[in-house]
């Protein structure tokens, strides 16, 4: 049998290829929706992080009678050294009056705070004498070596604390108008500590 009648075998058939991918024409469309919605969602996201955090932030302001009663209960622990006693309590409380009252305090001395307090109408005649009385006294104590017994410091303390107690809520409306011939008692001036070394 005669095999040549069928040809030779062609070797260069390739093979079928496989269909070409035509590229989307919205493609870049739907890109640049996704990462718009992906950067609204962030901004999203952040917002309301952030508002959470500004509403805890709000939520744990501490006000101004809160810290002073706290700082004064912890100054009960320096009773057994009565300089730093007064010096803590005395400034806990000037803190206090600049907080609830915007009175200079702190920066001032006791003598300059004591001539401003005379024309505030946030305390009563009886609580700015109170006031200057313990001044004095914790002045006393820090500048000219006075030694109080615990139970005067510990008076020192409830003065503090009761000032802090009618003052921490509602404002004081002002005195009613008093009478020419009839003017209240200056508050006493601050104890210098060379009158009392020279006292002593």
């Amino acid at each position: 049998m005669n095999t040549n009648l069928v040809g030779p075998i062609p070797t260069d058939i390739r093979g079928i290829k496989p269909p070409v991918d035509i590229p989307d024409p919205w493609l870049w469309l739907w890109v640049l929706l996704s990462g718009l919605a992906a950067a609204i969602l962030v901004l999203i996201i952040v917002g309301l992080f952030r508002r959470k955090k500004a509403q805890v932030v709000e939520e744990i302001v501490i006000p101004p009678h809160v810290r002073a009663k706290q700082r004064l209960a912890e100054a009960l622990r320096l009773i057994g050294d009565p300089n730093q006693f007064c010096t803590e309590v005395s400034q806990t409380l000037r803190l206090y009056l600049e907080e609830r009252f915007t009175l200079r305090a702190p920066e001032r001395t006791t003598e300059e705070f004591l001539v401003e307090l005379q024309n505030s109408k946030h305390l009563t005649l009886d609580q700015k004498l109170s006031l200057g009385d313990f001044l004095q006294s914790c002045d006393l104590v820090k500048f000219a070596r006075h030694e109080p017994t615990e139970s005067n410091l510990r008076q020192l303390h409830d003065s503090a604390l009761r000032l802090v107690d009618e003052t921490q809520f509602e404002p004081i409306s002002p005195a009613a108008p008093v009478a020419p011939e009839s003017t209240p008692p200056p508050i006493p001036p601050a104890a210098d500590s060379a009158d009392v070394n020279r006292k002593s």
